[in-house]
């Protein structure tokens, strides 16, 4: 494993945003649970490249080089590579516009609950998954 700490720094951090997750979801604070969604998701995923000796780019969103370095990746993820890739895609697209908004766009009236139930799930989903390759502890 290639810089274990940082890693395994990483996937701590997307835990933390997981339980800010739940604090943003319950205030119905749909556009911001979206923004902390791709944030616990760029770190996730960053922390996995590390973790397997690949340096991810200094951008929000990894899709390509997951996809591009999956035979370094564990091939128990394999088969959700692709769905995370989606995500990080989808979610790099809403970072900004989930926190400021546009000239003729608010967040908060942009952004439902299912936009913030996909978003959560998605990042969920990758950490559950993710977490124990990189840390060696299950959910916790």
């Amino acid at each position: 494993m290639h810089n274990r700490a940082l890693a395994t720094d990483y996937l701590r951090r997307a835990e933390v945003r997981l339980r800010a997750l739940k604090v943003l979801y319950k205030g119905e604070s749909w556009a911001d649970v979206v923004r902390e969604s791709q944030e616990a998701l760029e770190l996730a995923l960053k922390g996995l490249l590390r973790a397997y000796g690949v340096d991810p780019p200094r951008a929000h969103d990894v899709s390509d080089v997951l996809l591009a370095e999956r035979s370094r990746l564990p091939p128990q993820l394999w088969p959700h590579l692709d769905q995370f890739a989606r995500a990080s895609r989808a979610l790099r697209r809403d970072r900004e516009l989930s926190l400021y908004g546009a000239e003729d766009l608010t967040p908060s009236g942009f952004y439902s609950k299912t936009d913030a139930k996909e978003a959560r799930a998605s990042v969920r989903h990758a950490v559950r998954l993710i977490l124990p390759l990189v840390t060696g502890v299950g959910d916790r």
